[in-house]
């Protein structure tokens, strides 16, 4: 089957691709940067001591200084590296660095100790602090390297955290994605497809877009395009359920008139408040007779492309499933002609983005018929693809909503 579009495709992804698409986080060298220090010491002997030794050495670091834990925490926004004495007056020993690592979980931190207290050094290591530091056993030189070594280690075990989650997310995507993007049951004698998926929802892989394909017969094929209301992490989860629930009832030889009202009541019982709605086109195609059978709750029209024409299919868009339980939904018949056709379904997220036109209008239903015909009709494989670019590049930048295409070839077509 052709390729579904970005959230189907498997490209070869880096460790600095999967962390950058984390919300907030890009890797970024520290090797040439100036580091931001906050030296915590109640000793201004010692704190004097910390900075001389830092400017003898020119090092590129960027040195502040707090003389207890209450004065350091309000000043942790936009740290490095804390220089952690462990002898404080209001946090003394592994107690001050517990309670710096609860307030600033991201900055790296090096402790401070005695000669005496060096066993407490060790401690602090194995309590989360990157290093530890002898006090009165060190120049400028290695201070220096110090710091930057526990801003390195600490950026390194921050980026293996983000590294996992950044994994389990794919994975989870993955998963997903297989429930939501479907293979269809579709033999390539019967019928071609050329679908396309764009979640709208930035970084997002999936969206409450889905649809499916099943041939009941050699000549007999049903359709499936449905949109649950809103793009979050929530509406994926629904879009699966109505899709399975779609595919099982059609497997099961349900009759055609039962089928969406067995969905909206899988949607009932499956939302999470009676806000939440959907629109569907159901299509069940007979190649037979060359006629599709149309049903439509509140779902943009599927549009009938023939060599000459572009006709969106004259349907009542009925009403979205979840508000009125029971409405009947008939289908409509709609003549396909005779050979060289093709029958397009859409999301809505495809034509509500903006025209381009000086009226300033959306592009709607007769904006994506003025488009199609202008097609190149030598290359079906490309169109839906081509359909999003083309509304992309009017509505000026990506679609807020999220996309999903199907077009549908007869077998009679190359």
């Amino acid at each position: 089957m052709p390729d579904a579009g970005p959230a189907s495709r498997r490209e070869t992804t880096t460790t600095v691709d999967l962390l950058n698409t984390l919300p907030g986080h890009r890797i970024r060298p520290v090797a040439s940067e100036r580091v931001r220090v906050l030296l915590v010491e109640d000793d201004p002997g010692d704190a004097f001591l910390v900075r001389e030794l830092l400017a003898e050495a020119d090092a590129p670091i960027e040195l502040a200084t707090a003389a207890s834990m209450a004065e350091a925490r309000p000043r942790l926004r936009g740290v490095d590296c804390v220089l952690l004495d462990l002898g404080l007056p209001d946090a003394s020993g592994l107690n001050g660095l517990r309670q710096l690592l609860q307030h600033a979980a991201g900055v790296a931190v090096c402790v401070l100790t005695g000669l005496e207290d060096e066993h407490l050094g060790i401690a602090a290591v194995a309590e989360g602090a990157q290093d530890y530091l002898v006090k009165g056993t060190v120049d400028g030189l290695s201070l220096n390297r110090a710091v930057r070594y526990a801003v390195e280690r600490k950026r390194a075990d921050e980026n293996a955290r983000l590294l996992r989650e950044a994994q389990l997310r794919q994975a989870e995507s993955a998963r997903l994605e297989r429930a939501l993007l479907p293979n269809p049951i579709l033999d390539d004698a019967t019928a071609t497809l050329y679908p396309i998926y764009r979640p709208g929802r930035d970084r997002a892989l999936l969206s409450g877009d889905f649809y499916d394909v099943i041939a009941t017969g050699p000549q007999r094929v049903q359709l499936l395009i449905g949109d649950v209301c809103g793009h979050g992490v929530d509406e994926a989860p629904l879009g699966v359920a109505l899709r399975v629930a779609w595919r099982a009832l059609v497997l099961a030889n349900v009759p055609d008139d039962a089928i969406l009202p067995s969905l909206e009541e899988v949607l009932v019982r499956e939302r999470r408040s009676e806000e939440v709605f959907v629109t569907v086109a159901m299509v069940t195609v007979d190649l037979a007779e060359e006629v599709a059978h149309v049903r439509l709750a509140g779902h943009p029209p599927p549009i009938l492309l023939t060599g000459e024409s572009v006709v969106p299919c004259r349907v009542d868009p009925g009403l979205v499933l979840g508000v009125v339980a029971g409405v009947p939904r008939p289908a409509t018949p709609v003549s396909l002609g005779k050979g060289d056709w093709s029958l397009l379904l859409y999301t809505d997220g495809l034509i509500e983005g903006w025209s381009g036109r000086p009226d300033g209008e959306r592009l709607g239903v007769e904006g994506l018929s003025e488009l199609l015909a202008v097609r190149e009709r030598d290359h079906p494989a490309g169109l839906p693809l081509w359909l999003v670019s083309q509304a992309e590049q009017r509505n000026g930048g990506p679609m807020a909503d999220d996309v999903a295409v199907l077009l549908m070839l007869p077998n009679t077509q190359p």
